[in-house]
């Protein structure tokens, strides 16, 4: 039997204490992972889903409101902007581009936007069935949406108040499903997208149908939608035509220091940067993710003092077994590596189980959770950091068996045979 073979018997001998510190290791691990994951794919994401959009242009109230409505379609808008401030911002020589969006309804948790086909073509996203929209009361979904949904070009869906399910449906005024996009990691593949005058449509027939509710949506988008036909500033009825928000590229950079105050101080609409509120967002969000990660070394550093004390009484209690061993003609350095062996084996066996938990939890959030869906990849792939977590297990393993080697070593074998 080799020394390194002695080392696994003697840890099958105390099979308690060693499925606790495996354990322990374990869930220290698998937390780090998790975190470490979790934190890099909102990161990513949230970048993602930003890329591309410096400014974001609505009504007055919260930026970061804004930002995460307009953007990351996770809020309620602060209201609506008159359709003519549309038409202001594309005539400003400081913007290359600007989206127009339409907020107020949702299919089944997923939010429709009226917009326009740029906002594809932004995200870089891909038919992979049908085409895109034409014609008012034609949508094209998400695959996010088509996966949970069902939902298949030819098939017809009525949008619901606001973002709950259980809203009142528009059954009057049905969308008909006309392309269904890849799946291109973005904020769209969440979204179900049709044209503005979609949108104004289905809500002016539910006003000429219900009257002048104002208050039945608690999304400010709904008031958004208000018109039927392109042409002109108004709807058939007078009322002027909103839409819910703007998404802005600048021009060049001289855009990025002159626009922003320009739009706050002259205009009755907020100017967001998505950059700078989702620095903000992560900041707050990195908080309760260092608390986290922190508890999670703590367990580490729990298991490794208590696999410590589990090689501490084993020394004493194996310390005839070590003096035999020396007799017999092992040296000093081998006396050390049972005990700094079997750290290690405890050590690797509760970093790797602490590795393929955290992959198993994401992919049950993925199979389980539909806005986790994205973290389906993350499941199946080990990033670098991930062995740098294990490393650290292991390492913390490696400390805890070393005072206890260092006593092995020291061994005063004829004393230890003459005790005993």
């Amino acid at each position: 039997m080799s020394l390194t073979q002695l080392a696994l018997a003697y840890a099958r001998r105390r099979p308690l204490s060693t499925m606790l510190v495996i354990l322990l290791l374990a869930v220290g691990t698998a937390v780090v992972a998790l975190t470490l994951v979790l934190t890099r794919e909102l990161e990513t994401r949230l970048h993602r889903d930003a890329e591309g959009i410096d400014l974001v242009v609505g009504a007055k109230g919260s930026p970061l409101q804004l930002v995460l409505a307009a953007v990351y379609h996770v809020d309620v808008p602060p209201g609506n902007i008159p359709l003519d401030a549309i038409a202001a911002l594309r005539a400003e020589p400081l913007i290359a581009s600007v989206i127009p969006l339409a907020l107020g309804d949702s299919f089944r948790g997923y939010r429709i936007v009226g917009t326009e086909a740029s906002l594809v073509d932004h995200y870089r996203a891909r038919l992979a069935a049908g085409s895109l929209w034409s014609a008012p009361m034609e949508a094209v979904i998400g695959s996010d949406v088509a996966r949970a949904t069902g939902l298949a070009v030819g098939a017809t869906f009525a949008g619901s108040h606001g973002m709950a399910e259980a809203g009142a449906e528009h059954a009057n005024a049905p969308y008909r499903v006309v392309g269904v996009l890849d799946r291109s990691g973005s904020v769209v593949d969440r979204l179900v997208l049709t044209s503005v005058d979609s949108v104004w449509a289905v809500h002016d027939t539910h006003h000429g149908k219900e009257g002048a509710d104002e208050d039945h949506d608690a999304e400010a988008g709904n008031a958004a939608a208000r018109g039927a036909q392109a042409g002109g500033g108004h709807a058939d009825d007078g009322r002027a035509r909103e839409v819910t928000m703007a998404l802005v590229r600048y021009a060049g950079p001289l855009a990025a220091a002159t626009l922003p105050r320009k739009i706050n101080s002259d205009t009755n609409l907020v100017a967001a940067s998505p950059a700078y509120e989702t620095a903000r967002l992560l900041s707050v969000f990195g908080v309760g993710v260092d608390l986290v990660r922190a508890f999670a070394y703590l367990l580490i550093a729990a298991s490794a003092l208590m696999l410590f004390v589990a090689l501490a009484q084993a020394l004493d209690e194996r310390r005839y077994d070590l003096a035999i061993l020396r007799a017999l003609g092992a040296h000093r350095a081998q006396i050390a590596w049972v005990l700094v062996a079997e750290s290690l084996v405890l050590a690797l066996a509760g970093a790797v189980l602490g590795l393929l938990l955290a992959h198993a939890l994401l992919a049950v959030l993925a199979q389980t959770v539909t806005a986790a869906a994205p973290l389906a990849g993350a499941a199946t792939t080990f990033r670098p950091e991930e062995a740098i977590v294990a490393g650290l297990a292991i390492v913390a393993g490696i400390l805890s068996a070393a005072w206890p080697a260092w006593q092995a070593y020291r061994l005063d074998v004829a004393a230890t045979l003459a005790d005993s």
